[in-house]
């Protein structure tokens, strides 16, 4: 999420910053967008073409900078440079449009929006990527650069399905009972490799049933090499992307008539407002703050609190004690009830399930929900002993538009109509920003894939998923580790989702770029690599709901798994 801060010296910093990065790119040696001869994969070789130099070292091609003044060079060290620049942009991008899209979720609920429009959105800045690595240049070139594209579409879904979901398991980890259902909040088993593990409820296995479903495209595309149908490559590219295209429709009337998925998250974002107003008035009534100056939890203080809480002094704390603390918080301007925040933290809490509060549950509970805070705002950069001002601070912004029945029909309105101009301006931002720098990341993965003799396909299906997918790592990272059944349910929902979008909306796009531009289809090994993984968790996850810890390693083995494959089939056996 995106917060408003004020000019502090914290801020002060990151401007410096970012200033001293921006001089750093316009320190590279500037020379224009490499545009050799087209890439022609070898069946039995690594080679790329490397870029001409005459006597001297200086380039001989024409000089063309991406929109004409964005920087490239043709140094390996230059273009890393600008791939993490790059990267870090659509990054960003893809942080406006998630918080753009939570905030349109809560105001506007579940329905034609959530179902629609924000899965749409959450893939756009994969979808751009893909887009702009074949629109530019001659057909040749876009048949060399549009490898680029296929390796983010084949990593993103792998990296969601086998480093993500494996991480979601370890994190999420709780012990498992003799029927092998996870026991929520409770983790004393280790690392036991069957005795411990997560356990999810049906709608998730039906998420990752319809992400199944999604490859119907992937195999089709398969049947012209197959059975030797070269001449009817095109018929089958057309065939694919109307199916690509009815498959996102279909998803997306999924979810407007069946809206548990929209429902999850905004129960989420309510959830992200309940710990911040319930820390924020904990640490009101401290004289010292909950954490040290290095941001970590501050024991001592947060037993004060325990104490100040625990009115009867009976070394635990009950519902009713609970409820009176929490009498200035103001919780009907978040549209919740103020029993349904207690009842949050006694769920939390209470690992015991003796209903009541023991001192330390109470200080794992907080430190958990601190631990919680600090992950949401670290990526921002926000100042250690001040992250749960900034957490405090950036939860009310993204919800200052919830109903405050005393203000009146009116104000409801205006509130709402100013979180909606929020949205859409962060939801403007994040697409503006995807589509200014896909093309420049697109033209330098490529120029770095020249300098190394690196394919462009391993390049991107290893480094660009990270820039478009890390915000919803994070946020699912951090979900998965309440270790609760709820919580763990919708990660793993989330992730199916994103490989759904990325099995339909994303080739789609990516068929209609090589149907418009007439190129070649020559991704066999790269599809088969997707349909692989895809069937292995599908059929792993559609059919169970109990994953011990081992399952987290067969998710890790296809990463590995999955780029060794493409070399053998490309580089070995001449797939392409």
């Amino acid at each position: 999420m995106v917060s408003s801060l004020s000019a502090s010296p914290m801020a002060r910093r990151k401007h410096q910053l970012l200033s001293l990065l921006f001089f750093c790119v316009l320190a590279i040696p500037v020379y224009s967008r490499f545009t050799p001869n087209p890439i022609i994969r070898q069946p039995h070789s690594l080679h790329i073409a490397r870029h001409l130099k005459s006597d001297g070292g200086n380039s001989t091609a024409g000089c063309e900078q991406t929109y004409g003044f964005l920087p490239c060079t043709e140094t390996v060290l230059g273009n890393l440079f600008l791939i993490l620049v790059y990267g870090f942009f659509m990054f960003k991008a893809a942080t406006f449009l998630s918080s753009g899209s939570e905030l349109l979720l809560e105001i506007l609920g579940p329905g034609i929006v959530g179902g629609l429009f924000l899965p749409i959105l959450g893939a756009l800045p994969d979808a751009l990527l893909i887009l702009v690595s074949g629109l530019s240049g001659s057909k040749e070139t876009a048949q060399s650069q549009v490898l680029i594209g296929m390796g983010l579409l084949a990593g993103s879904t792998v990296f969601l399905l086998t480093l993500l979901w494996g991480t979601c398991i370890v994190v999420a980890k709780t012990d498992l009972s003799e029927n092998s259902t996870s026991i929520d909040s409770q983790d004393t088993k280790g690392f036991n490799l069957t005795k411990s593990g997560v356990s999810t409820d049906k709608q998730t296995s039906d998420a990752a049933k319809i992400m199944a479903v999604s490859i119907l495209p992937f195999i089709l595309m398969q049947l012209p090499k197959v059975f030797k149908f070269d001449s009817a490559q095109r018929v089958f590219i057309l065939i694919c992307f109307i199916i690509s295209v009815l498959l996102v429709l279909g998803y997306a009337f999924y979810q407007i008539f069946q809206p548990w998925v929209q429902k999850r998250r905004l129960e989420y974002v309510r959830l992200k407002l309940v710990v911040s107003g319930i820390l924020h008035h904990f640490e009101s009534q401290l004289v010292t703050k909950l954490t040290k100056e290095d941001g970590t939890p501050d024991v001592p203080a947060i037993s004060k609190l325990f104490q100040a809480i625990d009115s009867d002094e009976d070394k635990h704390i009950s519902r009713d004690e609970l409820h009176a603390f929490l009498v200035g918080v103001q919780f009907e301007e978040m549209g919740l009830e103020k029993q349904g925040a207690v009842n949050q933290v006694m769920e939390d809490f209470d690992t015991s399930e003796n209903n009541r509060i023991e001192e330390t549950e109470f200080i794992a509970g907080i430190s958990k929900w601190l631990k919680e805070a600090r992950s949401t705002v670290s990526i921002s950069g926000s100042n250690p002993s001040n992250f749960l001002s900034d957490f405090h601070q950036r939860t009310r912004d993204e919800h200052n538009t919830l109903i405050d029945h005393e203000d009146g029909e009116e104000q409801i309105v205006i509130n709402k109509k100013w979180i909606t101009i929020k949205a859409v301006l962060f939801l403007i931002i994040g697409a503006v920003m995807a589509a200014a720098f896909a093309d420049p990341l697109v033209d330098t993965v490529h120029n770095f894939s020249q300098a190394t003799s690196i394919p462009s396909f391993f390049i991107s299906f290893i480094a660009m998923p990270l820039a478009t997918n890390s915000s919803e790592a994070v946020s699912a990272i951090i979900f998965a580790s309440r270790k609760k059944q709820k919580t763990s349910s919708l990660t793993f929902s989330e992730i199916y989702g994103g490989a759904t979008m990325n099995n339909t909306l994303c080739l789609a796009v990516f068929l209609a770029l090589v149907y418009v531009r007439h190129l070649t289809w020559d991704f066999s090994s790269e599809v088969l690599v997707i349909l692989i993984v895809c069937i292995v968790m599908g059929l792993f996850t559609s059919f169970r709901t109990n994953f011990p810890l081992w399952t987290c390693f067969v998710a890790y083995f296809l990463y590995p798994f999955s780029l060794a494959l493409v070399y053998v089939l490309d580089y070995k056996f001449g797939w392409s």
